[in-house]
């Protein structure tokens, strides 16, 4: 490495004595990077392998060049999603994680060692300075990657930006560092994904033992700003916001929170329409039977967060919650579009970008354009579920500006099952309820992950995705975020919540449609008090209250969309059902929370749910 950047770098000892005499490649731009993801030759094909004791070489994924951008498929389908398991802490700091020596029964500084002997024994490496978060008020790292792997380093500068060679700052010392090594997944890990986080004194290092950015390159560092939050008292939410403009000209804007798959990135997406114009808002799973609305003017859309929202204090204003956007890049997963003309916003962008894209589990043709709807088959005739596309911030089309901006509402996403009497499930919540404040900081502890949620590895029954949707992230404890979660609940009183599902009503399969209405609703509505609202208390607690009648554009919504206990295929016995099972999901996950270390009022909200309690006390509890 040439000594005027080294002297620019403030790093520990053992990276700096690999690097002093080692071939380092540091891209100034954007195509540098894509050029490095290519091998930096003239090749339409690019394959990614290592050579893996006991393995012979091994083929980890494939890269074409496309006119569009670089489509990168994995050879194993298990790399094509995050596994919601990966994470392991090796340090002895608290946590309620698994930790390497017990999951490995091994100390993890001898895979330390051995990770840097690989490093040393690599004839070039990548480094990728960049910040995490927000570039004003984010945190300085860096990528250390083998010289083949530049895909996996144009993915994490799509996600989080990166700081080009001729502009790196003096005394830049990273905060966090990642340090990626594909061969350990197959020599230690029995090929599955794994993710150290090693949170040492003001440096916190995350060894990336596979090559599917989920874990690493994008929920990694969310690991990173989730402890370093946790040690200066505030949260990076798991969350999207869109600025609304409605067709009256009045502004308002809705932050969305969820696990995976709960609609985060849909409710920055303009509604899906029939070829007709039309508005398909459910499907009756039974009948067949469907419903319409025609909607001739959508509000205006302006994209602020996607995935990762801080909000650290020094941009608070004591009234509503104030957030910026933690990232550079949204990694869109695509698997609802399946033919053309399903989003013709996001095609466009994807067919026609500014620069080439980063496609992945797409089947992407050597010089052809990369088709987002042609998904990669995990197995003949199985579209795998998580096709992406990383589309950096500035390429949006009508994004915000990235500044902090006010949340006027909280929404929080849930993907639900279909349920009738004779199948009933938990899929029994309405186009929306609206929660009190204690309701809404239960169902952020809980926060389940939902029904056929594609983007992770396992979805068999009811899970939760854990405290603030973001727990698979963090490196702390739970019961640590949920005291911040609480705090910021009661910080900001004038930012309200609804509970919002996605899929199914119900009986009726809805997708999204749902949630496009709540949104377009609420939004023309404008006031969040919902004092005036034909509200009722929810037949379940847990559900807050629902609404008794919803009018848009001069058109109702059918009322058993709005309470599914007056549905004919569920009535009150299938309602029931399935409020018992939110009732008993909500009471085992929130047992856990019951520590010492808990805030007074959190135990009391927990115990009113403990006890069956009423809708009423939640709403004393936090007026």
């Amino acid at each position: 490495m040439e000594k005027s950047i080294f002297k620019k770098l403030i790093l520990p000892e053992q990276l700096g004595a690999i690097l002093e005499n080692k071939e380092v490649i540091l891209a100034e731009t954007r195509e540098d990077l894509l050029d490095i993801a290519m091998g930096r030759d003239k090749v339409n094909i690019f394959d990614v392998s290592y050579d893996t004791p006991g393995k012979g070489n091994v083929l980890e994924a494939t890269v074409v060049r496309c006119k569009n951008g670089l489509s990168v498929n994995y050879t194993d389908p298990y790399m094509r999603r995050r596994d919601p398991d990966c994470t392991v802490i090796a340090d002895d700091k608290p946590t309620d994680k698994p930790q390497f020596k017990d999951r490995f029964n091994k100390d993890f500084n001898e895979l330390r060692n051995e990770t840097f002997d690989w490093f040393n024994n690599q004839d070039e490496l990548i480094l990728l300075p960049f910040m995490a978060g927000a570039d004003e008020i984010g945190y300085p790292a860096l990528l250390v990657a083998p010289a083949n792997a530049g895909f996996f380093a144009s993915c994490l500068a799509d996600l989080q930006g990166f700081i080009p060679r001729s502009k790196i700052p003096y005394e830049f010392k990273p905060r966090a560092i990642l340090y990626l090594a594909p061969p350990f997944r197959h020599t230690y890990f029995g090929g599955k994904q794994v993710v150290v986080h090693n949170r040492l004194e003001k440096m916190h290092e995350l060894f990336c033992y596979n090559l599917y950015p989920g874990p690493s390159a994008k929920k990694g560092i969310y690991g990173v700003l989730l402890n370093i939050g946790e040690e200066e008292g505030w949260v990076t939410l798991h969350a999207s916001a869109v600025k609304i403009t409605t067709p009256y000209e009045n502004t308002f804007t809705i932050m969305h929170e969820g696990a995976s798959g709960g609609g985060k990135s849909e409710m920055t997406e303009q509604f899906h329409r029939e070829l007709d114009g039309r508005l398909l808002i459910g499907t009756n799973t039974l009948s067949g039977e469907k419903f319409y609305m025609d909607i001739k003017e959508a509000c205006e859309l302006q994209p602020v967060t996607d995935d990762m929202a801080m909000a650290i204090p020094s941009i608070q204003n004591g009234k509503k919650l104030v957030v910026e956007d933690a990232e550079n890049g949204w990694f869109l997963r695509i698997d609802h579009i399946n033919k053309y003309g399903t989003d013709p916003n996001i095609e466009r962008m994807t067919i026609y970008p500014k620069e080439p894209l980063i496609f992945l589990n797409i089947d992407g043709k050597p010089e052809a354009t990369c088709l987002i709807w042609e998904h990669t088959l995990d197995a003949p005739g199985k579209p795998c579920t998580n096709p992406r596309v990383i589309l950096p911030r500035t390429f949006i089309e009508n994004v915000a500006v990235n500044e902090p901006v006010e949340i006027d509402l909280r929404s929080f996403g849930v993907r639900t099952p279909p349920s009738e009497r004779n199948n009933p499930n938990y899929g029994i919540i309405g186009i929306f309820h609206v929660l009190p404040p204690a309701l809404a900081w239960l169902w952020r502890l809980v926060a389940p992950r939902g029904h056929a949620n594609p983007s992770v590895t396992s979805t068999e029954g009811m899970s939760s995705e854990g405290v603030g949707s973001y727990w698979p992230f963090a490196t702390g404890r739970r019961v640590d975020q949920a005291n911040l979660l609480l705090k910021q609940i009661l910080s900001t009183p004038e930012t309200h919540y609804v509970l919002i599902p996605n899929q199914h009503i119900g009986v009726y399969k809805v997708g999204f449609m749902g949630q496009w209405i709540a949104r377009e609703y609420l939004a023309r509505r404008g006031n969040v008090h919902f004092k005036k609202e034909p509200l009722v208390p929810s037949r379940c607690p847990l559900l807050g209250y629902a609404l008794e009648s919803l009018k848009i554009d001069g058109q109702s919504v059918p009322k058993d969309f709005l309470q599914v206990d007056l549905q004919d295929d569920n009535g009150v016995e299938g309602y029931d059902a399935g409020a018992e099972m939110l009732n008993e999901f909500f009471k085992s996950e929130l047992q856990q929370f019951l520590t010492p270390d808990l805030d007074p009022l959190g135990k009391q909200i927990i115990e009113v749910c403990l006890r069956n309690g009423s809708l009423k006390e939640y709403v004393d509890l936090i007026p």
